[in-house]
């Protein structure tokens, strides 16, 4: 048997490198000063349950694959190390397990990572000479017709790649956005296990902005301990 723990993951400022301001100005003016704080103090308390609830498995039989991460092994762990040095919570809490024994894998390929940043910076204005004048209703178009070819072809090498890695007997980590959708993709042998749901997290960003009604009981929900178990072999 094969084991995947999926974990849908909330990025922080720290994960976002030099997109980080112009996103942050961004929702902060979509969903106001004091949810945007609020958000992130959830944010800060999600990372915490998940890493309490990791580190309390056999860590060193994991195997990581990591939302981002276009190599593995020593050098795969450097790359953990210089984003965790930037006060990434998602990478502290993967420096942690490969300290403890856990192997970090290569998950994605280099060049659709490329290509989904450059057509980010194009959409928010600061990509191949774009200005914010230039950030059109059009090119708002081509930026998610863009994104979402990206985030077909980036599950679809994700998933080729636990398939293919992701050995008899072994327990992965996915830690992966929680738009992206691995699941249909995944061989069928491997057992999925969500630790958070991906609905409930998809639901809470979108709440964050459209539905506040619906925010502070999904914001809960991301911030309750984790009690499912799990045997990793």
């Amino acid at each position: 048997m094969r084991k995947l723990l999926y974990i849908p993951i909330l990025h922080t400022e720290a994960d976002l490198g030099r997109l980080a301001p112009a996103l942050s100005r961004e929702s902060m003016a979509l969903c106001g000063q004091d949810i945007w704080e609020k958000h992130k103090t959830v944010v800060s308390q999600f990372w915490q349950r998940i890493t309490d609830y990791l580190l309390s498995l056999k860590v060193e039989s994991l195997k990581i694959y990591q939302d981002g991460m276009a190599i593995g092994g020593e050098i795969g762990l450097k790359v953990v190390e210089e984003a965790a040095s930037r006060g990434s919570s998602n990478h502290r809490l993967i420096l942690e397990l490969a300290q403890r024994g856990a192997s970090i894998r290569k998950t994605e390929d280099p060049a659709l990572l490329i290509g989904e940043i450059q057509n980010l910076l194009e959409a928010i204005g600061i990509g191949s000479g774009n200005s914010e004048d230039k950030r059109t209703e059009p090119n708002r178009m081509d930026y998610r017709t863009r994104r979402d070819e990206l985030m077909k072809a980036r599950d679809l090498f994700i998933a080729n790649t636990i398939n293919e890695t992701l050995k008899e007997g072994e327990t992965g980590v996915l830690l992966l956005g929680s738009y992206h959708d691995v699941r249909p993709l995944l061989a069928k042998d491997i057992t999925v296990q969500e630790v958070k749901e991906i609905s409930k997290v998809r639901a809470y960003l979108e709440a964050l902005l459209v539905e506040r009604w619906k925010w502070q009981t999904l914001a809960d929900y991301l911030t309750s301990p984790i009690t499912q178990s799990c045997t990793v072999s």
